[in-house]
Protein backbone atom coordinates (compact mmCIF):
# COMPACT_ATOMS: atom_id res chain seq x y z
CA UNK A 1 0.00 0.00 0.00
CA UNK A 2 1.61 3.52 -1.29
CA UNK A 3 1.70 5.86 1.70
CA UNK A 4 -0.90 8.42 -0.08
CA UNK A 5 -3.79 5.52 -0.12
CA UNK A 6 -2.78 4.53 3.99
CA UNK A 7 -3.42 8.13 4.62
CA UNK A 8 -6.74 8.08 2.43
CA UNK A 9 -7.74 4.62 4.41
CA UNK A 10 -7.15 6.35 8.17
CA UNK A 11 -8.93 9.57 7.21
CA UNK A 12 -12.10 7.30 6.55
CA UNK A 13 -11.40 5.61 9.98
CA UNK A 14 -11.38 9.02 12.14
CA UNK A 15 -15.32 8.95 13.52
CA UNK A 16 -15.29 5.05 13.74
CA UNK A 17 -15.91 4.96 17.67
CA UNK A 18 -17.48 3.43 19.99
CA UNK A 19 -19.24 4.66 23.37
CA UNK A 20 -17.55 4.56 26.52
CA UNK A 21 -20.61 3.71 28.02
CA UNK A 22 -19.84 0.57 26.67
CA UNK A 23 -17.43 -1.58 29.58
CA UNK A 24 -15.30 -3.48 27.77
CA UNK A 25 -14.27 -0.83 25.09
CA UNK A 26 -10.73 -1.89 25.06
CA UNK A 27 -12.23 -5.14 23.24
CA UNK A 28 -11.41 -4.16 19.88
CA UNK A 29 -7.88 -3.02 20.50
CA UNK A 30 -7.16 -5.93 22.62
CA UNK A 31 -8.22 -8.25 19.69
CA UNK A 32 -6.74 -6.29 16.76
CA UNK A 33 -3.35 -6.42 18.70
CA UNK A 34 -4.30 -9.99 19.22
CA UNK A 35 -4.22 -10.44 15.59
CA UNK A 36 -1.00 -8.90 15.29
CA UNK A 37 1.07 -11.17 17.64
CA UNK A 38 0.36 -8.88 20.21
CA UNK A 39 3.28 -6.73 19.63
CA UNK A 40 3.08 -4.07 22.32
CA UNK A 41 4.23 -6.72 24.56
CA UNK A 42 7.63 -7.60 22.73
CA UNK A 43 9.49 -4.86 24.29
CA UNK A 44 10.03 -2.55 27.44
CA UNK A 45 7.40 0.74 27.66
CA UNK A 46 7.35 3.84 29.54
CA UNK A 47 3.30 4.88 29.81
CA UNK A 48 3.40 8.61 30.28
CA UNK A 49 -0.50 10.34 31.47
CA UNK A 50 -1.72 13.43 32.27
CA UNK A 51 -3.79 16.45 30.68
CA UNK A 52 -0.76 18.75 30.17
CA UNK A 53 2.83 17.80 29.20
CA UNK A 54 2.73 14.12 28.85
CA UNK A 55 3.99 14.51 25.30
CA UNK A 56 6.90 16.90 26.33
CA UNK A 57 7.51 14.18 29.21
CA UNK A 58 7.53 11.14 27.19
CA UNK A 59 9.93 12.65 24.25
CA UNK A 60 12.59 13.69 26.75
CA UNK A 61 11.93 10.19 28.56
CA UNK A 62 12.86 9.02 24.45
CA UNK A 63 15.76 11.30 24.12
CA UNK A 64 17.15 10.24 27.42
CA UNK A 65 17.16 6.76 26.35
CA UNK A 66 18.37 7.25 22.97
CA UNK A 67 21.41 8.88 24.44
CA UNK A 68 22.10 6.11 26.68
CA UNK A 69 22.80 3.87 23.11
CA UNK A 70 19.04 2.25 23.34
CA UNK A 71 17.12 2.00 20.27
CA UNK A 72 13.95 3.61 21.50
CA UNK A 73 10.56 3.99 20.23
CA UNK A 74 8.31 7.16 21.21
CA UNK A 75 4.27 7.06 20.37
CA UNK A 76 2.75 10.60 20.71
CA UNK A 77 0.12 12.37 19.49
CA UNK A 78 -1.32 14.74 17.98
CA UNK A 79 0.45 14.66 15.07
CA UNK A 80 1.81 18.40 13.67
CA UNK A 81 2.32 17.33 10.54
CA UNK A 82 2.35 14.06 9.23
CA UNK A 83 0.72 10.97 10.56
CA UNK A 84 4.19 9.20 10.58
CA UNK A 85 5.39 11.38 13.52
CA UNK A 86 3.01 8.53 15.90
CA UNK A 87 5.65 6.43 15.39
CA UNK A 88 9.40 7.50 15.90
CA UNK A 89 12.51 5.68 16.52
CA UNK A 90 15.79 7.60 18.23
CA UNK A 91 13.79 10.56 16.92
CA UNK A 92 13.49 9.31 13.26
CA UNK A 93 9.50 9.54 12.16
CA UNK A 94 8.52 5.96 10.49
CA UNK A 95 9.60 6.34 6.40
CA UNK A 96 6.25 6.62 4.49
CA UNK A 97 6.85 3.88 2.53
CA UNK A 98 6.97 2.22 5.41
CA UNK A 99 4.07 3.28 7.23
CA UNK A 100 2.38 2.10 3.81
CA UNK A 101 3.54 -0.94 3.46
CA UNK A 102 3.03 -1.82 7.53
CA UNK A 103 -0.86 -0.61 6.99
CA UNK A 104 -1.30 -2.69 4.15
CA UNK A 105 0.19 -6.08 5.93
CA UNK A 106 -2.32 -4.84 8.88
CA UNK A 107 -5.41 -4.99 7.07
CA UNK A 108 -5.89 -9.10 7.42
CA UNK A 109 -5.86 -8.04 10.95
CA UNK A 110 -7.93 -4.89 10.48
CA UNK A 111 -10.97 -6.88 8.99
CA UNK A 112 -10.36 -9.54 11.60
CA UNK A 113 -11.38 -7.14 14.32
CA UNK A 114 -14.02 -5.40 12.12
CA UNK A 115 -15.80 -8.69 11.70
CA UNK A 116 -16.28 -8.89 15.71
CA UNK A 117 -16.49 -5.61 16.98
CA UNK A 118 -16.46 -2.98 13.88
CA UNK A 119 -14.00 -1.06 11.93
CA UNK A 120 -10.86 0.02 14.39
CA UNK A 121 -10.82 3.72 14.68
CA UNK A 122 -7.70 5.94 13.41
CA UNK A 123 -6.65 6.31 16.60
CA UNK A 124 -6.70 2.64 17.78
CA UNK A 125 -5.14 1.34 13.83
CA UNK A 126 -2.54 3.98 14.28
CA UNK A 127 -1.51 3.66 17.86
CA UNK A 128 -1.57 0.02 16.79
CA UNK A 129 1.08 0.44 13.96
CA UNK A 130 3.21 2.50 16.19
CA UNK A 131 3.37 -1.37 18.41
CA UNK A 132 3.94 -3.37 15.42
CA UNK A 133 6.53 -1.15 13.82
CA UNK A 134 8.31 -1.13 17.25
CA UNK A 135 7.88 -4.56 17.35
CA UNK A 136 9.82 -4.93 13.41
CA UNK A 137 12.27 -2.98 14.53
CA UNK A 138 13.11 -4.75 17.68
CA UNK A 139 13.42 -1.58 19.94
CA UNK A 140 14.97 -1.50 22.99
CA UNK A 141 12.27 -0.04 25.41
CA UNK A 142 9.73 2.18 24.26
CA UNK A 143 7.75 5.74 25.42
CA UNK A 144 4.28 5.70 25.05
CA UNK A 145 2.00 8.82 25.38
CA UNK A 146 -1.73 8.12 26.63
CA UNK A 147 -4.33 9.47 24.40
CA UNK A 148 -7.08 10.54 26.77
CA UNK A 149 -7.69 9.94 30.01
CA UNK A 150 -6.32 6.25 30.97
CA UNK A 151 -8.76 3.70 31.73
CA UNK A 152 -10.08 2.87 28.29
CA UNK A 153 -7.48 4.17 26.71
CA UNK A 154 -5.94 2.15 23.56
CA UNK A 155 -2.81 2.82 25.05
CA UNK A 156 -4.19 0.66 28.42
CA UNK A 157 -2.81 -2.65 27.26
CA UNK A 158 0.92 -2.26 27.60
CA UNK A 159 2.48 -3.70 30.70
CA UNK A 160 5.02 -1.15 31.34
CA UNK A 161 8.19 -0.99 33.29
CA UNK A 162 6.90 2.28 35.04
CA UNK A 163 3.57 4.47 34.57
CA UNK A 164 3.51 8.31 34.89
CA UNK A 165 0.80 10.59 35.29
CA UNK A 166 2.19 14.21 34.67
CA UNK A 167 -0.57 16.47 36.49
CA UNK A 168 -4.44 16.44 36.28
CA UNK A 169 -6.40 19.60 34.83
CA UNK A 170 -9.82 20.24 33.22
CA UNK A 171 -9.82 18.98 29.58
CA UNK A 172 -11.97 16.14 27.75
CA UNK A 173 -14.54 16.83 30.26
CA UNK A 174 -17.44 15.70 28.07
CA UNK A 175 -15.83 12.00 28.43
CA UNK A 176 -13.59 12.05 31.58
CA UNK A 177 -15.65 14.07 34.22
CA UNK A 178 -15.89 17.78 34.86
CA UNK A 179 -14.03 17.95 37.91
CA UNK A 180 -10.20 17.39 38.81
CA UNK A 181 -10.97 14.08 41.03
CA UNK A 182 -13.07 12.48 38.32
CA UNK A 183 -10.26 12.95 35.94
CA UNK A 184 -8.01 11.90 38.08
CA UNK A 185 -9.74 8.84 38.78
CA UNK A 186 -9.95 7.75 35.17
CA UNK A 187 -6.39 8.80 34.39
CA UNK A 188 -5.31 6.43 37.37
CA UNK A 189 -7.03 3.50 35.60
CA UNK A 190 -3.31 3.26 34.38
CA UNK A 191 -1.95 2.10 37.34
CA UNK A 192 -0.76 -1.72 37.42
CA UNK A 193 -0.05 -4.36 40.16
CA UNK A 194 3.66 -4.06 41.21
CA UNK A 195 4.24 -0.88 38.56
CA UNK A 196 5.76 2.14 39.96
CA UNK A 197 3.49 5.11 38.95
CA UNK A 198 5.20 8.28 39.17
CA UNK A 199 3.35 11.78 39.64
CA UNK A 200 3.14 15.43 39.78
CA UNK A 201 -0.22 15.67 40.36
CA UNK A 202 -1.34 17.81 43.29
CA UNK A 203 -3.90 18.14 45.75
CA UNK A 204 -7.57 16.26 45.24
CA UNK A 205 -5.99 14.85 41.94
CA UNK A 206 -3.10 13.44 43.82
CA UNK A 207 -5.18 11.67 46.67
CA UNK A 208 -7.32 10.24 43.60
CA UNK A 209 -4.12 9.23 42.24
CA UNK A 210 -2.48 7.71 45.48
CA UNK A 211 -5.88 6.00 46.62
CA UNK A 212 -6.17 4.06 43.33
CA UNK A 213 -2.36 3.10 43.51
CA UNK A 214 -2.73 1.74 46.91
CA UNK A 215 -6.10 -0.29 46.20
CA UNK A 216 -4.27 -1.92 42.99
CA UNK A 217 -0.42 -2.20 44.63
CA UNK A 218 1.11 0.37 42.31
CA UNK A 219 4.38 2.19 44.31
CA UNK A 220 3.54 5.60 44.39
CA UNK A 221 6.25 8.28 43.94
CA UNK A 222 5.16 11.78 43.78
CA UNK A 223 7.61 13.71 42.06
CA UNK A 224 7.31 16.63 44.78
CA UNK A 225 8.32 14.14 47.25
CA UNK A 226 11.39 13.16 46.21
CA UNK A 227 12.90 15.82 43.68
CA UNK A 228 13.88 19.62 43.85
CA UNK A 229 14.50 22.13 41.02
CA UNK A 230 17.28 24.42 41.31
CA UNK A 231 17.56 27.68 38.95
CA UNK A 232 21.06 28.51 36.98
CA UNK A 233 21.90 31.00 34.83
CA UNK A 234 20.63 30.69 31.00
CA UNK A 235 20.85 31.67 27.94
CA UNK A 236 17.45 34.36 26.90
CA UNK A 237 15.85 31.00 24.68
CA UNK A 238 16.54 28.54 26.91
CA UNK A 239 17.25 27.46 30.34
CA UNK A 240 19.44 25.79 32.97
CA UNK A 241 19.28 24.50 36.22
CA UNK A 242 19.70 21.44 38.25
CA UNK A 243 17.30 18.64 39.36
CA UNK A 244 18.67 16.58 42.85
CA UNK A 245 16.82 13.06 43.49
CA UNK A 246 17.77 10.71 46.66
CA UNK A 247 19.95 9.34 43.77
CA UNK A 248 21.77 12.04 41.83
CA UNK A 249 22.08 15.47 40.77
CA UNK A 250 21.77 16.59 37.27
CA UNK A 251 22.68 19.55 35.45
CA UNK A 252 20.39 20.45 32.86
CA UNK A 253 20.05 22.90 29.89
CA UNK A 254 16.89 23.08 27.97
CA UNK A 255 16.87 24.34 24.59
CA UNK A 256 13.18 24.66 24.82
CA UNK A 257 11.08 27.51 26.35
CA UNK A 258 9.18 27.64 29.35
CA UNK A 259 9.84 26.95 32.91
CA UNK A 260 6.71 24.22 33.04
CA UNK A 261 9.21 22.41 30.82
CA UNK A 262 11.31 21.82 34.42
CA UNK A 263 8.66 20.42 35.93
CA UNK A 264 8.27 18.06 33.04
CA UNK A 265 12.34 17.22 33.14
CA UNK A 266 12.05 16.17 36.67
CA UNK A 267 9.23 14.21 36.24
CA UNK A 268 10.69 12.59 33.36
CA UNK A 269 13.99 12.00 35.47
CA UNK A 270 12.21 10.44 38.13
CA UNK A 271 10.36 7.70 36.27
CA UNK A 272 13.68 6.98 34.71
CA UNK A 273 15.23 6.15 37.61
CA UNK A 274 12.44 3.89 38.62
CA UNK A 275 13.52 1.47 35.13
CA UNK A 276 15.76 -1.37 36.09
CA UNK A 277 19.43 -0.94 35.84
CA UNK A 278 20.23 -2.52 32.69
CA UNK A 279 17.77 -0.09 30.75
CA UNK A 280 18.43 2.90 33.43
CA UNK A 281 20.26 5.77 31.52
CA UNK A 282 23.52 7.19 33.33
CA UNK A 283 23.33 10.50 34.66
CA UNK A 284 25.48 11.69 31.77
CA UNK A 285 23.04 9.93 28.65
CA UNK A 286 19.90 12.41 30.97
CA UNK A 287 21.79 15.68 30.50
CA UNK A 288 23.32 14.84 26.63
CA UNK A 289 19.57 13.78 25.78
CA UNK A 290 17.64 16.62 27.31
CA UNK A 291 20.73 19.37 25.83
CA UNK A 292 19.58 18.13 22.34
CA UNK A 293 15.68 17.99 23.05
CA UNK A 294 13.28 19.27 20.24
CA UNK A 295 9.83 19.83 20.94
CA UNK A 296 7.82 20.95 18.08
CA UNK A 297 4.81 22.96 18.59
CA UNK A 298 5.95 23.36 22.21
CA UNK A 299 6.61 26.81 22.74
CA UNK A 300 8.72 26.50 19.70
CA UNK A 301 10.32 29.89 18.97
CA UNK A 302 11.86 31.26 15.54
CA UNK A 303 13.26 34.98 16.18
CA UNK A 304 13.21 37.31 13.80
CA UNK A 305 10.95 40.39 12.43
CA UNK A 306 8.71 39.75 13.76
CA UNK A 307 9.35 36.27 15.91
CA UNK A 308 7.43 33.95 15.93
CA UNK A 309 6.01 31.38 18.76
CA UNK A 310 3.84 28.22 17.72
CA UNK A 311 2.51 26.20 20.93
CA UNK A 312 -0.61 23.79 21.04
CA UNK A 313 -2.76 24.76 24.04
CA UNK A 314 -6.01 23.39 23.41
CA UNK A 315 -7.08 23.65 27.28
CA UNK A 316 -6.92 25.86 29.96
CA UNK A 317 -3.68 24.64 31.64
CA UNK A 318 -1.92 24.22 28.92
CA UNK A 319 -3.16 28.12 27.67
CA UNK A 320 -1.97 29.38 31.55
CA UNK A 321 1.31 27.49 31.14
CA UNK A 322 2.24 29.49 27.90
CA UNK A 323 0.98 32.79 29.18
CA UNK A 324 2.87 32.23 31.94
CA UNK A 325 6.23 31.32 29.55
CA UNK A 326 5.31 34.58 27.60
CA UNK A 327 5.76 37.10 30.67
CA UNK A 328 8.94 34.94 31.57
CA UNK A 329 10.47 34.95 28.78
CA UNK A 330 9.37 38.54 27.50
CA UNK A 331 9.01 40.28 30.14
CA UNK A 332 8.96 43.78 28.01
CA UNK A 333 7.64 42.75 24.76
CA UNK A 334 3.82 43.06 23.06
CA UNK A 335 2.01 39.71 21.76
CA UNK A 336 -0.48 39.59 18.26
CA UNK A 337 -1.60 36.02 19.20
CA UNK A 338 -3.33 34.06 16.19
CA UNK A 339 -5.80 31.63 17.70
CA UNK A 340 -8.04 28.68 16.27
CA UNK A 341 -9.50 26.33 18.82
CA UNK A 342 -11.58 23.26 18.66
CA UNK A 343 -15.73 23.30 18.97
CA UNK A 344 -15.83 20.97 22.19
CA UNK A 345 -12.69 22.85 24.44
CA UNK A 346 -13.45 25.39 26.37
CA UNK A 347 -12.36 28.58 24.80
CA UNK A 348 -13.64 30.79 27.08
CA UNK A 349 -11.46 29.28 30.22
CA UNK A 350 -8.73 29.13 27.49
CA UNK A 351 -8.57 32.92 26.01
CA UNK A 352 -9.17 33.69 30.10
CA UNK A 353 -5.50 33.04 30.29
CA UNK A 354 -4.28 35.58 27.86
CA UNK A 355 -6.43 38.16 28.39
CA UNK A 356 -4.21 39.67 31.41
CA UNK A 357 -1.24 39.83 28.70
CA UNK A 358 -0.08 43.02 26.65
CA UNK A 359 -1.94 41.44 23.44
CA UNK A 360 -3.88 41.96 20.34
CA UNK A 361 -6.18 39.03 19.02
CA UNK A 362 -6.74 37.57 15.24
CA UNK A 363 -8.96 34.88 15.43
CA UNK A 364 -9.21 32.15 12.96
CA UNK A 365 -10.40 28.64 11.90
CA UNK A 366 -9.27 25.44 10.77
CA UNK A 367 -10.84 22.65 8.44
CA UNK A 368 -9.41 19.27 9.40
CA UNK A 369 -11.20 16.02 8.71
CA UNK A 370 -13.24 15.09 12.19
CA UNK A 371 -12.74 18.11 13.92
CA UNK A 372 -14.56 21.48 13.75
CA UNK A 373 -13.30 24.32 15.06
CA UNK A 374 -15.17 26.76 17.02
CA UNK A 375 -16.36 30.17 15.18
CA UNK A 376 -13.99 32.70 14.93
CA UNK A 377 -17.13 35.20 15.52
CA UNK A 378 -17.52 33.39 18.72
CA UNK A 379 -13.98 33.63 20.10
CA UNK A 380 -13.87 37.16 19.18
CA UNK A 381 -17.04 37.94 21.05
CA UNK A 382 -15.72 36.67 24.16
CA UNK A 383 -12.45 38.78 24.14
CA UNK A 384 -14.69 41.65 23.28
CA UNK A 385 -16.79 41.13 26.27
CA UNK A 386 -13.72 40.53 28.21
CA UNK A 387 -12.63 44.29 27.07
CA UNK A 388 -9.77 42.69 24.78
CA UNK A 389 -8.87 43.98 21.50
CA UNK A 390 -9.65 41.36 18.48
CA UNK A 391 -10.37 40.60 14.73
CA UNK A 392 -11.65 37.75 13.37
CA UNK A 393 -9.88 36.15 9.91
CA UNK A 394 -11.44 32.77 8.98
CA UNK A 395 -8.17 31.50 6.62
CA UNK A 396 -5.26 30.87 8.70
CA UNK A 397 -2.33 31.65 6.79
CA UNK A 398 -3.94 35.29 5.76
CA UNK A 399 -4.32 35.70 9.68
CA UNK A 400 -0.44 35.16 10.38
CA UNK A 401 0.38 37.31 7.27
CA UNK A 402 -1.65 40.33 8.25
CA UNK A 403 -0.57 39.61 11.97
CA UNK A 404 3.45 39.52 10.99
CA UNK A 405 2.01 43.02 8.58
CA UNK A 406 1.39 43.93 11.56
CA UNK A 407 3.86 43.52 14.02
CA UNK A 408 6.48 45.89 15.03
CA UNK A 409 10.07 45.49 16.65
CA UNK A 410 8.36 45.33 20.49
CA UNK A 411 6.00 42.31 19.53
CA UNK A 412 6.23 38.85 19.09
CA UNK A 413 3.74 36.97 17.09
CA UNK A 414 1.87 33.58 18.84
CA UNK A 415 -0.26 31.04 16.83
CA UNK A 416 -1.57 29.27 19.27
CA UNK A 417 -4.70 26.87 20.17
CA UNK A 418 -5.71 23.62 19.29
CA UNK A 419 -3.50 21.58 17.31
CA UNK A 420 -4.51 21.86 13.96
CA UNK A 421 -3.92 25.78 13.64
CA UNK A 422 -0.44 25.66 14.79
CA UNK A 423 0.53 22.64 13.22
CA UNK A 424 -0.84 24.32 9.58
CA UNK A 425 0.89 27.77 10.10
CA UNK A 426 4.01 25.97 11.45
CA UNK A 427 4.19 24.02 8.15
CA UNK A 428 3.41 26.61 6.33
CA UNK A 429 6.24 28.83 7.73
CA UNK A 430 9.31 26.12 7.36
CA UNK A 431 8.20 25.81 3.70
CA UNK A 432 8.27 29.50 3.04
CA UNK A 433 10.05 31.13 5.84
CA UNK A 434 12.47 29.14 7.07
CA UNK A 435 13.65 27.30 3.62
CA UNK A 436 13.48 30.58 1.84
CA UNK A 437 16.13 32.25 4.60
CA UNK A 438 18.20 29.42 3.62
CA UNK A 439 18.63 30.06 0.33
Amino acid sequence: MTYERATAYLLGTINETISRAIPHRLARMSALLGHLGNPHLQYPTIHVGGTSGKGSTATMIAAALTASGKRTGLHTKPHLISMTERARIDGVAIPEDVFGDLLGEMLGAIDATMHEYGRPSFYETTLALAFAYFAREKVDIAAIEVGIGGTLDGTNLVQPEVSIITNVGLDHTELLGDTHALIARDKSGIAKPGVPLVSDAVTEAREVIEATCARVGAPFIGVSDVATIAARESERYGQSFAVTTAHDTYELALPVLGRFQQRNATTAIVALEQLRVELRPSRDAIERGFAQLVIPGRMEFFPGFPSVIFDVAHNPDKAASLAEALRETFPDRRFLFVVGIGETKDAAAILAQWFDLPATFIFTSFDTPGRTAERPQRLANIATNAGVSARTIADPIEALAVARRHADGSHVVVVTGSTFVPATLRAWWLEHVVERSRR
